[in-house]
């Protein structure tokens, strides 16, 4: 600033504007108006330079003394002046904009500022932010391999807890055929001590004559179980069913499909059930047998064993036996990423339910059903979107119990008029196209060959209701 000022007093250029204002004095009278005022435009440029070189001092004076020195001093003295002496737009625009764009480049000097302050604030802010984010995630991948290392080790001792679990139940099967084994030799080791037990039998009671005349628990049972097995077959069709109805429709949209498949599961539930209560039984008779000997009748005995130890029935194998079976099944068909195991729970119950039947005296059992039989009202009642009037079922929602082939709890039954010839030469077409799958070999087991004897052959081993599967079903029925 003091250079400009210096320079300025060396320039003279107030003397010679003060000699040219003397000059055009004493001549302004002599001169014309052309003449006076090129004189006055002359000394308004002196003056405009020398202003000029002024507010550029003034600028450089602000600049020295900061960002906010000298704003009284402009605001009191120079703002008041310029609008008293430079009211004129064409003599006061210059000054006024120079003024202006002063003021505006201070404030916006002042807004980045601020500005930028702000933005340095954000930015820490955010950075605090991200690191703390960091962190957690960080600490959410540390409890996420924890969780996994857990998850890890969770399975393998579920898995271990299974192998104990199976082990126990075969240490258990054994542990209790060894106490039959066990109770049957002293019972044999005191008659033999005896002199002569049939004569002492003869004289004086003993207490085999009064067990023998006791019955056994599974014949003391038989009422109380039976009504309790009727009641959660019952349930199982008002609970368990709609479950698993629901569950696949969510993934099939078709009704019958997936009524179809939970009939398909029933009557699969019950066949293995069956089929695994006849190897229990068969192997406890087995083992009874070698050294039975006692009041009451080896199939007595063998019903009440198992009766007591029907926890050692293997139910996950009858499931998976009936997941299989339904997984080959032509007669229903679903997607791809449908598995039956997601109605597993349903399939366990029934299993259970049917496999406790087996202990009844007689016991109970699932009416056989096939497309295209004649509706019966004794056994069925129809579907609610059943045609009421049609005389064929066309497929079946749920099988019917039957006790001495007595029926004792209705099934379900769709019947519709027109529908079951379509469906009928569909099913053949299907049958044609699988005639070299696994479902012939399967059929021809060796394993098959007891369908006979059963009450209620399933439709699902016997494929669809040909000619074949009437005559042996008519075999069968007639056999009891």
């Amino acid at each position: 600033m003091a250079d400009s000022l210096r320079r300025l007093i060396n320039n003279e250029s107030c003397r010679i504007l003060q000699e040219k204002l003397e000059s055009w004095y004493k001549d302004y009278h002599i001169n014309s108006c052309d003449q006076n005022l090129n004189r006055c435009c002359e000394i308004i440029e002196m003056n405009s330079m020398i202003q000029g070189q002024l507010f550029t001092i003034l600028n450089q004076t602000a600049r020295e003394g900061g960002h906010y020195a000298g704003v009284e001093t402009i605001k009191s003295r120079l703002l008041p002046w310029l609008g008293t002496c430079f009211s004129s737009t064409t003599s006061g625009r210059p000054f006024e904009t120079s003024l202006s764009l002063i003021q505006e480049s201070i404030e916006k000097e002042r807004q980045l500022r601020e500005f930028a302050s702000t933005r340095n604030h954000e930015l820490q802010q955010l950075e605090k932010e991200l690191n703390s984010t960091r962190l957690q995630l960080t600490l959410v991948q540390q409890d996420l391999k924890a969780s996994q290392a857990q998850e890890e080790s969770a399975l393998r001792n579920l898995d271990r807890l299974n192998d104990y679990e199976q082990q126990v139940q075969i240490l258990k099967d054994e542990i209790a055929i060894l106490g039959a084994q066990k109770s049957v030799l002293h019972s044999r080791l005191a008659r033999s001590r005896s002199p002569s037990p049939r004569r002492c039998q003869s004289r004086s009671p003993s207490p085999l004559p009064l067990r023998s005349c006791s019955p056994g628990r599974a014949r003391l049972t038989n009422a109380a179980r039976h009504a309790h097995l009727v009641a959660r077959f019952s349930e199982i069709y008002t609970q368990e069913r709609l479950d698993a109805q629901n569950l696949l429709r969510t993934y099939i949209d078709d009704l019958e499909i997936v009524q179809r498949i939970i009939y398909v599961a029933a009557v699969e539930s019950f066949h293995a059930a069956k089929m695994a209560f006849r190897q229990f039984k068969m192997r406890v008779r087995k083992t009874l047998s070698l050294t039975y000997s006692g009041p009451e009748s080896l199939e007595d005995t063998v019903l009440d064993y198992i009766v007591r130890h029907e926890d050692l029935y293997d139910v996950q194998a009858s499931v998976n036996e009936v997941i299989r079976a339904m997984n080959i099944n032509p007669k229903i068909s679903f997607p791809p990423e449908v598995d039956f195991i997601m109605i597993s729970s349903l399939i366990r119950e029934l299993c259970r339910v049917a496999f406790s039947m087996q202990t009844l005296v007689p016991p109970l059992d699932i009416a056989f059903g096939a497309d295209g039989e004649l509706f019966n009202e004794s056994k069925y009642r129809r579907s609610y979107d059943s045609d009421f009037t049609a005389p064929l079922v066309v497929y079946h929602v749920w099988p019917a119990l039957i006790e001495n082939d007595s029926i004792i709890v209705k099934g379900e039954a769709v019947s519709k008029r027109g529908a079951l010839w379509s469906r009928r030469s569909r099913s053949k077409s299907r049958s044609r196209s699988r005639s070299m799958s696994p479902i012939m070999s399967h059929s021809a087991s060796p394993s098959r060959t007891l369908l006979p004897r059963s009450r209620s052959p399933s439709p699902i081993r016997s494929g669809s209701p040909s000619k074949w599967a009437c005559s042996v079903y008519n075999a069968s029925w007639f056999s009891h």
